[in-house]
């Protein structure tokens, strides 16, 4: 059975509206508590009387202080809140919380595409590399040309698709942070999903050379032929159409190759899952983000590598992190990231409440506090076994199982394109406003947090996590219900995503300067 408000913890001091619609004045609620005032849906009702800097609770933590009174059954939002002050970096509890997720799951599998180097593709897929923008117009019109007439010949290749970006020209190349979106770049082109086929299209006087975008010794040994350039200021280029049958003659090369692999029985093991939320609301943590770390868990359980990220949104739970990390050097590592990134805004002359959109507080987020203790939950309760630096690929670490957490900005399009590069090779995505993000080069789960979302969107949610809150399912449910989808999905079947080919551009992290 639904309930008209939902706490998180009973030490909470605020309960949010469950009810689609809000509630209305003069509603009774949660021991007895009056609405004051109509709240809409997500948003919060005060359930006690607040004096003027009274800490206002939830998850059992200090999201907000009250700027001034509060009367019982009153509207609790950012404007009647002021920001707690982030948590230091210093005396933070360390490897304190080590839970474990739970028994060994075995015997699950999905029909994947196995690698030369042990890692397993969920699709199987050609695609392009591009040293710098400039070739992005002439790659669109090989793909778009490889799509209608090659692609027909060879069956089991899923698709083709160009790797654009912005950079590669006009950029400092040779400042500290430049290592980044270089890295990002290359990594995204080992991602399980391709296969080991590096097809590489320069310009040829770009500052990112492929020489530098893939020196010697970057590339595994199990990339057959190291990677293949197209140049096209080269001279055998005279014409518009000599580029483009250049590209079609490699890309058959590589798809001859892609052809002959067909879809195996993977062990749940060879999952690596990036988890993100984006367009969030008061709900993704009390349904979608709970259910998915619930089935982060299983995951774990099952031998399979899991990744959440999105600096700003974890931040004002770092000692929450560092207490489940599984030794003191991961702790550090999760703490040397923070503080980078609280650098890099500084630096910008913001700090992590800029993270908050109109949108989140629509939706009843009241600040980045709030909003990270309901981002945090999607990371389940296992320990946090390894960190990955934005751009760096988790096996380059040594990691191949366990729950990571990769070091990202918090923007969707930026935080994906660097879980694609640290070797994801299955995406789940909560959203409690809404978005038909997608990604190319990896199937995208969407997970909505609210039915009215799931029934609106019919079309575009693959999952209704708002059934929690209607008292239809339990978390442990729907977390099962999404670890099943999950192995669906690795095996072949198409999310709404795929289905409508919405796709969204790979976006680089790039803090270096352009010049």
């Amino acid at each position: 059975m639904s309930q008209a408000v939902i706490k998180m913890h009973p030490a909470d001091n605020v309960a949010v509206v469950v009810s689609e619609g809000g509630l209305a004045a003069g509603t009774e609620v949660a021991g007895g508590v009056i609405l004051r005032e109509n709240i809409p849906q997500a948003h919060k009702v005060a359930l006690k009387n607040f004096a003027q800097g009274d800490a206002v609770i939830r998850y059992n933590v200090t999201i907000g202080y009250a700027k001034d009174n509060i009367a019982a059954g009153s509207w609790v939002n950012e404007n009647v809140l002021i920001m707690p002050n982030a948590l230091g970096l210093e005396n933070l509890p360390i490897s304190t919380r080590i839970g474990t997720a739970g028994e060994p799951l075995d015997n699950f599998t999905f029909q994947g595409y196995r690698n030369a180097d042990g890692s397993v593709g969920t699709r199987n897929i050609l695609a392009i590399t591009q040293t710098v923008q400039c070739v992005a117009g002439v790659v669109d019109y090989a793909v778009k040309i490889i799509r209608e007439q090659l692609l027909p010949k060879y069956p089991n290749v899923d698709g083709v698709i160009g790797l654009s970006h912005s950079y590669g020209c006009g950029v400092a190349i040779d400042a500290p942070a430049a290592p980044i979106p270089i890295r990002t770049i290359r990594n995204i082109s080992l991602n399980p999903n391709f296969g080991g086929e590096i097809m590489v299209i320069s310009l040829g006087c770009e500052k990112l050379q492929p020489s530098r975008l893939m020196p010697a010794g970057s590339i595994p040994a199990t990339v057959v032929d190291g990677p293949q350039v197209v140049c096209l200021q080269d001279e055998e280029h005279v014409g518009f159409m000599s580029m483009i049958n250049s590209i079609l003659r490699q890309a058959e090369f590589h798809l001859e190759r892609l052809n002959k692999r067909t879809r195996e029985t993977c062990p749940a093991s060879a999952l690596v899952v990036g988890m993100q939320c984006g367009g969030s609301d008061a709900f993704s943590g009390i349904t979608a983000n709970p259910a998915l770390g619930y089935a982060a868990d299983l995951l774990v359980r099952a031998g399979a590598t899991v990744m959440f990220s999105e600096n700003t949104e974890v931040r004002d739970g770092v000692d929450q992190l560092t207490a489940r990390a599984a030794t003191p050097q991961v702790a550090a590592d999760i703490i040397k990231e923070m503080q980078w990134y609280d650098n890099y805004l500084a630096a910008g002359m913001v700090d992590r409440s800029a993270n908050t959109t109109p949108g989140n507080k629509k939706g009843g987020l009241s600040n980045i506090v709030e909003k990270a203790m309901g981002s945090i939950v999607k990371s389940g309760s296992s320990p946090i076994v390894g960190v990955v630096s934005p751009g760096e690929r988790l096996r380059d670490r040594g990691i191949t199982r366990g729950l990571v957490y990769n070091s990202t900005p918090a923007s969707d399009f930026i935080c994906g394109t660097l879980q694609l590069a640290a070797g994801m090779n299955l995406h789940i995505f909560t959203t409690g406003r809404g978005t038909p993000y997608g990604l190319a080069e990896c199937p995208v789960i969407k997970v909505a947090t609210r039915t009215d979302l799931a029934r609106r969107w019919h079309d575009l949610m693959d999952v209704n996590a708002g059934r929690i809150a209607d008292g239809e399912k339990t978390i442990e449910e729907m977390g099962w219900e999404i670890f099943q989808l999950m192995l669906d999905v690795a095996s072949g079947k198409k999310t709404w995503a795929e289905h409508w080919k919405l796709y969204n551009s790979l976006v680089l992290f790039n803090p270096a300067p352009v010049t």
